[in-house]
């Protein structure tokens, strides 16, 4: 009786054990798939991360491609204000000009085609020709009043200008402060400095650097008062016997993008 006690006691014990526990079999069936299961977990984490940075990097790349657009944007606005801003500057410097100049009324803006300098001539190529009334021996100013050059040739539609430095360039001069009167003219050795000469310079002229030099008007040919350029320097001629100046031009040719063709003009006496 004691002995199946025993036996009772141990059997209800091992019962007891395996009611709380899993069983042999799959407790070793756990042990063998725990690490796959490890492993499956850890791809399935780095395949949804994977997923999230795709996800991320493509609105990230939307975004970039959304403000870069938006930037181009803002940049167009502003060379387009930047553009209105100096036609405006342009156009008001017109007006005081016109407000000056009240012999100056008949203009014609023109834009620059084309910017030639070759071994013998310095010149522009304008939109605007005779069918809009230019003609031949025009002058060409920029909107301050300063003298760009002459209309040389003159189509229906387009219109060539020799500009102060051009070898052919030759029209009566003044300096300002003197009121010395000689001819402004262009010379082959100063084209390519972009500088021209004051010649027929009386012999008791004492001219100064930085003197203004304007458009006489004699005989009526060009408009007085425009500016030509200024003095750099005052230099003896072959001969000793008599002085010329290099003159600076008032204007830089290169920057130029449009100027005006005075197409009539008051003679004021």
């Amino acid at each position: 009786m004691l002995f199946a006690a025993a036996v009772l006691s141990v059997v209800m014990a091992v019962m007891s054990v395996l009611s709380v526990n899993s069983s042999p079999l799959v407790n070793l069936t756990g042990v063998l798939v725990s690490p796959f299961r490890a492993g499956y977990t850890a791809v399935a984490n780095w395949f949804n991360d994977l997923q999230n940075y795709y996800k991320d990097t493509t609105d990230l790349q939307a975004e970039n491609a959304a403000l870069r657009q938006q930037l181009a944007r803002m940049e167009e606005i502003t060379r387009e204000a930047e553009a209105y801003k100096a036609e405006n500057e342009l156009l008001k410097e017109l007006m005081n000009l016109t407000k000056r100049r009240r012999d100056l009324s008949d203009f014609e803006a023109c834009m620059i085609t084309e910017h030639a300098v070759t071994n013998w001539t310095s010149s522009l190529t304008l939109n605007k020709g005779t069918s809009l009334g230019i003609e031949v021996g025009d002058c060409v100013i920029d909107e301050r009043g300063y003298l760009v050059g002459v209309i040389d040739r003159a189509g229906t539609n387009w219109s060539t200008v020799l500009t102060l430095v051009d070898t052919d360039t030759s029209l009566g001069a003044q300096v300002f402060r003197t009121k010395d009167l000689g001819v402004a003219k262009g010379d082959f050795s100063l084209m390519w400095e972009g500088r021209l000469r004051l010649d027929y310079l009386p012999p008791d002229c004492r001219l100064l650097t930085g003197d203004l030099v304007e458009t006489s008007g004699l005989n009526g040919f060009y408009p007085s008062g425009l500016v030509i350029g200024s003095v750099e320097q005052v230099q003896l001629d072959d001969s000793g016997a008599a002085s010329y100046a290099i003159l600076a031009p008032g204007v830089d040719f290169d920057a130029l993008t449009e100027v005006f063709v005075i197409k009539s003009f008051e003679i004021i006496t």
